[in-house]
């Protein structure tokens, strides 16, 4: 979220890799651009930070510069139940570090949203048809207001993806879970960026907007907290567990250690370890909303 979200980003992300040997790294990053959107040079700092892939929300369009980066990169995915002329690709499928060829997408859910969207559910269908024989692995981002939606999403491809993970809502949920087919799922990762705040908003700012009925500018927090959560999970097992983790203290913008313990908070949560059920090797994916 913003610019402490990139900065935790980029302290945790290089050791995460390191200490999990993570084989893949997605964030969604349509608020990685001073809370709104994605632009060039925030995308190359992602990519230096280690995010193998970005996937993006209603938020895909919300800067013009955007357009360019989705015509240009086959990393970036913005989401596929939009209209067919949307600008973007609808799915990468990238190579993983341990030689995995990892599919990933991402759809909007329909309720709350107002976004003119298809049905999530039968694109998710139609881009789990057409993947090559050799990729058995792939990963779903939904980017949806209700859980209900999220949820339901699950259920539907449980055992026909390796991992379907929520975001939007910036608050993380604690439903982390294998289901009964070896599909990992969680409703929403929370968010990476600031911990004090309200959505990753300036907290005074949306107190005083509501309580007073004045509209007040939601600038991106800029306290010295920030903090990235992150899961475990084995596609087989039922086995997940959560780890807050939270960046160096350098500088009032940026991340403080000190998020603390093993809290529950709306900070960002990562998967790492889910993998397909068909899929002979482990995969350890990391995901993260930026």
């Amino acid at each position: 979220m913003g610019r402490p979200g990139k900065h935790v980003c980029s302290q945790v992300i290089p050791a995460l890799v390191r200490e999990r040997s993570i084989d893949l790294v997605i964030a969604n990053a349509e608020n990685a651009a001073a809370g709104s959107g994605l632009t060039m040079p925030m995308f190359a700092k992602l990519r230096h930070y280690g995010v193998d892939v970005c996937t993006m929300g209603d938020h895909v369009y919300k800067r013009h510069e955007t357009l360019a980066l989705l015509e240009s990169s086959d990393r970036v995915v913005r989401p596929a139940n939009l209209p067919r002329e949307a600008t973007g690709r609808e799915l990468a499928v990238v190579t993983a570090r341990n030689g995995a060829r990892v599919a990933v997408f991402t759809v909007l859910g329909r309720t709350f949203m107002n976004v003119r969207a298809d049905c999530p559910f039968h694109a998710a269908d139609r881009l789990l048809g057409s993947l090559p024989a050799d990729v058995k692995t792939a990963v779903c981002d939904m980017h949806a207001e209700t859980t209900s939606e999220k949820v339901a999403l699950g259920w539907y491809l449980d055992g026909r993806i390796t991992a379907v993970v929520g975001t939007h809502t910036h608050i993380q949920t604690a439903d982390e879970r294998v289901l009964p087919r070896g599909t990992a799922y969680i409703t929403d990762l929370g968010m990476t960026g600031p911990y004090d705040s309200v959505l990753g908003r300036d907290r005074y700012a949306v107190v005083q907007s509501l309580v007073t009925g004045v509209p007040h500018p939601y600038n991106v927090a800029t306290d010295e907290r920030a903090a990235v959560r992150r899961d475990r999970r084995d596609g087989r097992r039922e086995r997940a567990g959560a780890v807050d983790r939270a960046g160096e203290h350098s500088g009032p913008a940026a991340a403080a250690a000190g998020a603390g313990g093993l809290t529950r908070s709306s900070s960002g949560k990562v998967i790492a370890g889910a993998r397909l059920r068909r899929e002979p090797s482990l995969l350890r994916c990391c995901l993260l909303w930026v």
